[in-house]
Order: C-alpha cells, then sequence, then structure tokens
C-alpha cells in the first residue's frame, strides 16, 4: 500500500438545491405580512421588478441570449441548472439537514364568485368608517407621563435619580430593580433613593412605582383614604384572599362577615398593574392570510390579496436599457436581475397555489367544523392532508405556519384543524381533541356554584356524551383552557358570592 500523495478522480451524484429554490421553499413559510416586507426588500434591489396593478402577462420574459430546448424528459440535473421550482413538485421536498428542517410538526373547491369579504379582514371597512386600531394606541407613554410629572414635582439631583428610576419602572408600573442596586450604581446614600422613589409613587397612575402588589394595592388604598388597620392587615395576606380562606382572614382582620365582604369588594375595585393604562407597544391586529366563504353547495377559498402587492416584471425599461450600449459585466447584471425578477414573480405564484390547495383540502377534510362548530371538528394530521393533495408532510407543515383563515366561525390559525384523535366510547369515529375541550369548557360553564364538578366527575360525564378519556387527560385540557381545578375554582365562586 502506497503512502505517497496522489490524485483520484471520482464520479459521484448528489442533488443540489440552488439558491432560488432554497428561497422558494422558505417563502412557504412566511405569512402574507412577511412576504410583503420580503417583496419591499426586493423591489429595492432589482430595478426590474415594480409594484403596480396591471395583469402580468402568461409567460415571463427570457432574456434573448438564452434558449432552452428539451427533446426528452429532463433529469433532475437540468431542472436545478434551468431554475425550476416554479412547479408544486419542486417545492414539494422534504430536508432533513440543518439548513432546511420542518418547521413544525403540529377537493377542488369551485372557482370564485369575487372577492370574498372576511370578518376582521384588514381594509374591508369604509373608508368613512372609524379606525378601530386608533383607539388601542396611547398617544403617551409611561415613561414620558411619569417624566413629565417628575420635571415638575423634582429638581437638582434628585430629578437624575427619578429619571433613572423612570426608567426601571415596566409597562404595567412596577420597578423591576432593588433600591440598594440603584444607590450602588449612582452612588448615593439609600434613603434619597427611596425619598424619591416616595415621590414617584404619588405620581399617576396611583400606585405606580409599587415593588410588588401589595405595595400597589396599599398606595390605592392611601390615596381613597381607606388604608385602616384592617386594610392594611388583608393586604399584608393577599395569598389567603386567594385561597378564599375567609375564616382565618377574619381573624387576622378583626373583623365580622360583612366587613370582610365589603373589605374584598374594595379590593377588587384597586388596579393591580396601573401602568398598562398607558403606553406600551399596541396591539398588533392578526391580518388572515385566506378568506373562507360559503358558495351554494361548495365553498370559496381566496388569498387575502389586500397584504400581497401586485408584482411585475418591467419589461419596458429592459428592453430599454438592453438596447443601449453595454459592458459584459452590465449585461451580466441586467440578465441576472432579469432571471431573478421572472424566479419571484413564478415563486410568489406557486406559494398561492399551493396554499390553496392546502387550505381547500383542509376545508374539505374540516367541513363539518365550518357548517356545525368546533364540536364537530375531526382528528386531522399533515400525513393526511398531504396523502389526499400528493405532496410531502414538510410542504404542508410550511404552508399551515403562520398562516391564519378567516371564515364565519372567526379567526383561526391553519394548525388549529390538525388536532390529535379521542376514541369514542361507544365504540364509534374518534373525535378530535379540540372538541374534547371544547365539551370540557361547557360543562364547567354550566357547573352549579355549589356543586363544582371535579375531574373524575367530568371523566363521568364526558364518557355519556361518548368520549373515552381518561382523568389526566381531562386535567391536562383543563389546564391547558385555563381554567383552574376544583379547589380553585370552588375558592373563586366563594370570593364572587361576596360580591
Amino acid at each position: 500500500m502506497s503512502l505517497a500523495p496522489r490524485l483520484d478522480l471520482r464520479q459521484s451524484q448528489s442533488l443540489v438545491m440552488t439558491p432560488q429554490l432554497q428561497q422558494a421553499i422558505k417563502l412557504l413559510a412566511l405569512s402574507n405580512l412577511e412576504i410583503e416586507t420580503f417583496i419591499a426588500e426586493e423591489l429595492e434591489k432589482n430595478p426590474l421588478l415594480d409594484a403596480g396593478g396591471e395583469e402580468p402577462s402568461d409567460a415571463p420574459l427570457e432574456p434573448p441570449e438564452i434558449e432552452t430546448v428539451r427533446d426528452g424528459p429532463a433529469d433532475a440535473g437540468e431542472l436545478l441548472r434551468d431554475g425550476a421550482g416554479s412547479g408544486e413538485a419542486a417545492l414539494d421536498v422534504d430536508f432533513a439537514s440543518d439548513t432546511f428542517h420542518h418547521d413544525s410538526a403540529a377537493d377542488g373547491i369551485g372557482g370564485l364568485d369575487g372577492t370574498l369579504a372576511a370578518t376582521g379582514a384588514a381594509g374591508t371597512g369604509s373608508e368613512d368608517g372609524p379606525d378601530f386600531e386608533n383607539f388601542t394606541q396611547s398617544s403617551v407613554s409611561l415613561a414620558d407621563h411619569l417624566s413629565a410629572q417628575a420635571g415638575t414635582a423634582i429638581a437638582g439631583p434628585d430629578l437624575f435619580i427619578a429619571q433613572h428610576l423612570i426608567d426601571q419602572i415596566d409597562e404595567t408600573g412596577y420597578l423591576t430593580i432593588p433600591l440598594l442596586d440603584v444607590a450602588d450604581r449612582l452612588g448615593v446614600p439609600l434613603a434619597r433613593v427611596e425619598a424619591v422613589l416616595a415621590t414617584i409613587q404619588t405620581f399617576d397612575p396611583t400606585g405606580v412605582g409599587a415593588r410588588n402588589l401589595a405595595e400597589c394595592i396599599a398606595l390605592q388604598a392611601k390615596e381613597a383614604d381607606r388604608y385602616d388597620p384592617a386594610m392594611a392587615r388583608l393586604i399584608d395576606n393577599l395569598d389567603l384572599v386567594a385561597k378564599g380562606d375567609r375564616a382565618r382572614l377574619k381573624r387576622i382582620c378583626g373583623v365580622d362577615d360583612e366587613d370582610l365582604t365589603d373589605m374584598i369588594r374594595e379590593l377588587r375595585d384597586y388596579d393591580p398593574k396601573p401602568g398598562c393604562r398607558y403606553g406600551g407597544e399596541p396591539a398588533a391586529a392578526v391580518v388572515p392570510d385566506i378568506f373562507v366563504a360559503r358558495r351554494g353547495d361548495g365553498w370559496a377559498v381566496e388569498i387575502n390579496s389586500a397584504t400581497l402587492p401586485r408584482l411585475l416584471v418591467n419589461r419596458a425599461y429592459y428592453v430599454e436599457l438592453s438596447g443601449g450600449k453595454q459592458d459584459k459585466a452590465s449585461k451580466t447584471w441586467l440578465s441576472d436581475c432579469l432571471a431573478s425578477a421572472n424566479w419571484l414573480v413564478k415563486a410568489l405564484d406557486q406559494r398561492q397555489r399551493t396554499i390553496i390547495k392546502v387550505s381547500s383540502e383542509i376545508v374539505k377534510q374540516q367541513e363539518a367544523f365550518f357548517l356545525k362548530g368546533v364540536a364537530h371538528l375531526k382528528p386531522l394530521t399533515l400525513r393526511q392532508v398531504a396523502e389526499a393533495i400528493e405532496m410531502h408532510e414538510s410542504t404542508v407543515s410550511r404552508v399551515t405556519s403562520n398562516k391564519y383563515l378567516s371564515c364565519a366561525r372567526g379567526l383561526f390559525e391553519l394548525k388549529y384543524f390538525f388536532t390529535s384523535a379521542i376514541q369514542s366510547a361507544d365504540g364509534g369515529d374518534a373525535v378530535s381533541a379540540e372538541a374534547v375541550k371544547s365539551a370540557i369548557k361547557a360543562l364547567i360553564a354550566a357547573e352549579d356554584p355549589k356543586k363544582i364538578l371535579s375531574d373524575d366527575t367530568l371523566v363521568d360525564l364526558l364518557r355519556e356524551k361518548g368520549f373515552d378519556i381518561a382523568r389526566r387527560t381531562v386535567a391536562k385540557y383543563r389546564e391547558s383552557l385555563g381554567i383552574g381545578s376544583s379547589v380553585q375554582r370552588r375558592r373563586q365562586k366563594a370570593l364572587e358570592a361576596t360580591d
């Protein structure tokens, strides 16, 4: 065996993804708003792209010096070299590498009769109607509001301390840093920082600058002139209030049932998060990506085009630029811009077709939900949809990622329609986990305050409805719905009864 270096030639085959095809697949996982941002960036980079209202021609313009002729079927290498990826099969690829991974695991429908109007759709309101989004926005942030008050109530070096403390107050109005850390950082006595904080705690809104819930409530009680010894002891024992332990509270506060009821009612009038009425980032409304509406005996499924600007290839500009004198680098650059523009238009069109295809299959599989509600939601997996539309499971996963569907029943994430199966107690068809959650929520909402339903009782009631489900599963679903245990609900009902 020779140990000397040598040159060897080896021949092998491998499937290589072009950057364009990689980007086309990544586009599937983006929402319409993310696509809008992506298109805006491409418009800035590529002079041959225009956002307009004209109808683009069916065939993208090819560079005059490139001509593709293929007599027989193309192999994988030819498809990739020629920029294939405009077809559904090209996007329907399983990626197991680090670069391409599963984003998550969470029949044909007749033509549209026109633009669909969807509940909650952006841009569907009248121009003369109110802009409800503005109602959620505050013109002044909490920090600005407090700084303005500090400028009139505090002066000199204390104003610098006050501004530092205001910067450490979160959006709910609580101070998030220990005063000792502030004193050490600024090199001032702790007593001076405490004095400045005491001044800030007199600012509007009442309760701002508190370091915990008890202090926040106490500040509001003092402002209302209701901070007597009994109320002070009640505020110091908010954990017992949460537990509904009225017997211990009466002993600690030294009051009777009537007084305790009045004190608890008064506690509920205070704001536990006084800063929330100011500032903070306005809540962004979810914009649907797909509209679904009933049309005769079928369903109409449409992409929300309001968030997708029409993208065109500026052919006139290309002809104008290519007609002049150009060097080799300029000609190459112009050809690259044209190829990139053609690819992007085809990729976006294919993305929409794929989303429509997946969404249509979801509507077909879950038609009972759209007609009758969540109780009729069927178990559904990504694999079932993928097999029905003859695509890979990873493609369906990407299409349903970060996409929302608007229908007559509300706004739902596409992944909402994929749920696990719960076996039927009577041996019938399995039911969706969401249907079981809906049944649990309905049973708890209708329970008698004097007869709170335990998890064991819920299991029996669900089996009467045909749901074969274990107690631990009931507890898991109940917690996922944000519903407390029977003990917690009993205490909550007792507190509500005091109102």
